[in-house]
């Protein structure tokens, strides 16, 4: 019944800044009794063991029915989304990127999920995802699963104290940096641990006054957390100011790394066998590996970190919705959402934490998950990310630019953008 769309490159990376309606509803269409129900879901952060749980428990509660798991690229969300969800044979059920969710809603590409948002997890749902996820108070992208970052290292990388503080952080990585080594691993495009030092002096990305949206970093804040960003990349690392934060076990494994602030599933490449197809390095950089949330402006205090992950969505023209509806209330099902847990992936439902792994690893993610924080909620995010305009004045940030010049272009950018 459910065809897959071949050509996923009918738009580029400017499909999601369409103006287009508020978000969809599930059209009205009578349940076929035999079909195929297609799920897109991005990258390889799903575990297979989760997609096995999703497509027998569906197929063994839905005789004559089966589901069909397609895997994606983040690529494919920026450049093919837009014109499959447009289509007539749009996929059922799709997971984007939390901030990526406001723009696809404007556009009306998802279904009005309120009917079952109850059913879904109600209140236990990750609330800053339910954000992100909704229009005027409508549920449009369901959470699907979270990620926190923590700070990794080993005693092969670093032997000193734990930060107590963000500037003993800094410090830190200035002290344990040579030549060869970024005592923190800093690539200037990686503005996702570059906010952190923005929160945590004060300042903010945008802000909302009335009706529009106000730039935060050449505020009092902004220019502190810049400023002692720009310490980090001319002090604390060597890593490329043009390049992003791709794969970072792999210099971190070759002990080009002291410490190292990524997703907390980062650890499972780190711990990844020598031989595997993605090797990492256990008998290595990554013996003994350890982390900690990444530290405050005082002592005690955790930094806000940015919270990562995705939402998950039934496709407004999907063509068996009630279907799509079923398939979604298994995704966020306790024996599915275990399966995440299990695997590192904080679960859409707080209630089902309980089933993340033990360990200090852990226990310090939850902590940092706890203090996180999420890109402003407008549908026209997804415009600010795909501009670049954070990655490119981080790069002039990383090669020795005037701070203030260069957060003042940047707020005029964003506002720009956001109140366009």
């Amino acid at each position: 019944m459910k065809k897959t769309l071949g050509a996923l490159s009918l738009l580029g990376a400017s499909a999601l800044v369409l103006s287009g309606c508020a978000g969809g509803t599930s059209p009205a269409a009578e349940s076929a009794e035999t079909g195929d129900l297609t799920v897109w879901l991005v990258g390889t952060d799903t575990p297979q063991d989760a997609r096995d749980y999703l497509k027998t428990t569906f197929e063994e509660e839905h005789e004559g029915w089966t589901l069909t798991v397609e895997e994606k690229t983040w690529a494919d969300t920026a450049e093919g989304y837009v014109a499959a969800l447009s289509s007539n044979d749009a996929p059922d059920l799709v997971e984007v990127g939390n901030t990526q969710a406001p723009g696809f809603i404007e556009q009306g590409l998802f279904a009005d999920l309120s009917g079952i948002q109850s059913d879904l997890g109600g209140d236990d749902l990750l609330q800053s995802f339910v954000e992100l996820g909704s229009e005027d108070g409508t549920l449009y992208a369901a959470p699907y699963y979270a990620g926190s970052r923590v700070v990794f290292f080993s005693p092969a990388s670093y032997s000193g104290e734990v930060p107590e503080t963000l500037a003993d952080y800094v410090q830190a990585g200035i002290e344990n940096t040579s030549a060869t080594k970024s005592g923190i691993y800093a690539p200037g495009k990686d503005w996702y641990n570059a906010l952190p030092y923005i929160w945590a002096n004060g300042g903010e990305i945008a802000t909302l006054d009335g009706d529009q949206w106000v730039g935060g970093f050449s505020s009092e804040g902004g220019i502190a957390g810049l400023e002692m960003l720009q310490d980090v990349y001319e002090n604390a690392t060597i890593a490329p100011a043009d390049a992003d934060e791709t794969d970072p076990q792999v210099p971190f494994c070759a002990g080009e790394i002291g410490f190292l602030s990524a997703p907390s599933w980062v650890q499972w490449s780190i711990l990844a066998a020598a031989d595997a197809e993605a090797p990492g390095c256990p008998d290595e950089a990554g013996k003994d590996l350890t982390a900690f949330a990444l530290p405050g402006m005082t002592a005690g205090e955790v930094a806000p970190v940015f919270a990562g992950g995705s939402n998950i969505a039934v496709a407004a023209k999907s063509d068996a919705p009630q279907m799509a509806e079923a398939a979604l209330e298994i995704v966020l099902s306790e024996g599915y959402q275990k399966i995440l847990a299990e695997n590192g992936l904080i679960p859409a439902r707080t209630s089902f934490a309980q089933y993340l792994p033990e360990g200090q690893i852990t226990a310090e993610a939850a902590k940092a998950a706890a203090s996180s924080k999420a890109v402003p909620a407008s549908p026209k995010w997804s415009e600010v990310e795909s501009a670049g305009v954070i990655k490119d004045a981080l790069v002039k940030v990383a090669q020795g630019g005037d701070v203030a010049e260069i957060a003042a272009e940047l707020d005029g950018q964003i506002e720009s953008i956001l109140n366009s």
